[in-house]
């Protein structure tokens, strides 16, 4: 079902999530249905639980729609339930991002440029997996929303600043967005 996405200045958005209990299959399923219809229908690469206001520790990524720009991610789609990162390359890169509970706001963040997950998938299988180039990107965006972090925390001090009259704006719903959003 097509849930409203939580907002910047939402609570739930700076919660730690909590890993979901893998013996509730029918729960996670459900969720992971939820996240993929309310990702098809904004039309976005990533989204995590907290986004749809649920604090457990599940996202996904689909980078299908990025194959003109990316074509390594033509059959880019993955669930990850209870994440948990077990390894970042020195190398960084940047990229400038945006995420679907911030409208409009885009700045380059600076992030590994790979990084390996354990993590458990829809069929409940545990997979290791060694991510690079922008599969690296959405995967690391999407986990830091389990920590209560956003990707402007991880901006440039000097950036932040320029974009804080816009995220006040976001924060009290000052915003338009062409899918259905919260605050909370």
């Amino acid at each position: 079902m097509i849930q409203p996405i939580y907002l910047y200045g939402s609570e739930v958005l700076r919660k730690k999530a909590q890993p979901v209990d893998l013996n509730d299959k029918e729960g996670i399923l459900a969720l992971v249905q939820d996240l993929k219809d309310t990702l098809a229908h904004a039309d976005g690469c990533g989204l995590a639980a907290p986004q749809i206001g649920v604090s457990s520790r599940v996202v996904i990524v689909d980078g299908t729609e990025l194959t003109e720009t990316y074509d390594y991610l033509k059959d880019f789609r993955r669930t990850l339930i209870n994440p948990v990162i077990t390894a970042t390359s020195d190398k960084q890169c940047e990229y400038n991002e945006g995420c679907l509970s911030i409208p409009g706001v885009y700045a380059d963040v600076r992030r590994p440029a790979s990084v390996t997950v354990t993590y458990y998938d829809e069929n409940f299988q545990q997979v290791t997996e060694t991510f690079d180039k922008f599969a690296a990107r959405m995967v690391q965006h999407e986990l830091s929303h389990l920590e209560g972090d956003v990707f402007t925390d991880h901006v440039a001090p000097i950036r932040k600043k320029m974009l804080l009259k816009k995220l006040q704006n976001i924060s009290k719903g000052k915003v338009q967005a062409r899918y259905n959003t919260k605050i909370k």
